[in-house]
């Protein structure tokens, strides 16, 4: 479903600041694969993210999903495939409209725009029986607008919508950091129920490891802008956060006292 070859990222390149964010990075993600990708700060976790969005383009290489070469697509051709939940609750919606707007543009994603009338009595029915499942009550709110919520409904709300219509490719940029420890376990609940009940393909970025190593069925580590561990399976299950400790430890030498803090 995602085929990453051999792609090179730097920014800034030619001065001072310039940092090589990607090193010949190779990444395969069969159908229905949940990988989540830990690493520490500057392994080229979020941009790995952000080279298979478009959001910036990348300098060498190759992207496909679901066998269509996306390399030099733009963003917003991208977004058909994709669905995108970012680790600040505030952009992922549209905080000036009301939840059911926000719902119906999600619900169009992909789709050419007419000047039929917005949102439909069929539409109403599907989009309250989505809210449901959230089980925040939004369904009987759906006239409000998303600027009066919480960030842990705008986060649900923004993972409702990315997987409104199912994407290719899920791809999850460390989207419960910024959100309490007890609304962070809620929304990763739903993750793992909404993943698993469409049998998505997603990409997780996270900084925990017991969550990198519980969710999915594969988990990768970055240093440096390279895979430099990937497991699944029964191997995956056995895991400890020792275990990754000592592997990222092995990988980063001097650099692991200032990480293992964020790692942990």
């Amino acid at each position: 479903m995602l085929t990453v070859r051999n792609v090179y990222k730097t920014f800034n390149k030619g001065t001072i600041n310039e940092k090589q964010a990607l090193c010949g990075l190779d990444l395969h993600l069969a159908p229905g694969d949940f990988v989540t990708v830990i690493g520490g700060n500057g392994a080229g976790k979020s941009t790995l993210l952000n080279m298979i969005a478009g959001v910036y383009p990348i300098d060498n290489g190759k992207i496909e999903i679901d066998g269509v070469n996306i390399s030099r697509q733009p963003e917003h051709a991208r977004a058909k495939y994709i669905g995108r939940v970012f680790q600040d609750p505030m952009r992922g919606t549209a905080a000036g409209m009301q939840i059911i707007e926000n719902l119906a543009l999600a619900y169009r994603r992909g789709q050419r725009r007419t000047l039929r009338w917005g949102v439909t009595k069929k539409e109403r029915e599907i989009y309250a029986g989505k809210l449901r499942i959230l089980n925040l009550g939004l369904e009987s709110r759906m006239t409000s607008k998303v600027g009066l919520l919480s960030g842990g409904q705008r986060q649900a709300l923004t993972l409702l919508m990315a997987t409104l219509i199912e994407p290719k490719l899920l791809l999850l940029d460390e989207h419960t950091a910024a959100l309490d420890p007890k609304t962070a376990k809620t929304v990763l609940e739903l993750t793992e129920k909404m993943i698993n009940d469409s049998r998505l393909t997603a990409l997780m970025v996270t900084h925990n490891m017991k969550d990198a190593i519980r969710l999915g069925n594969r988990l990768i580590m970055m240093h440096e802008g390279r895979i430099i561990y990937d497991v699944a399976g029964e191997e995956k299950k056995n895991l400890h956060v020792s275990d990754l400790l000592a592997k990222f430890e092995e990988a980063s030498s001097g650099e692991f006292a200032n990480d293992r803090m964020i790692l942990s």
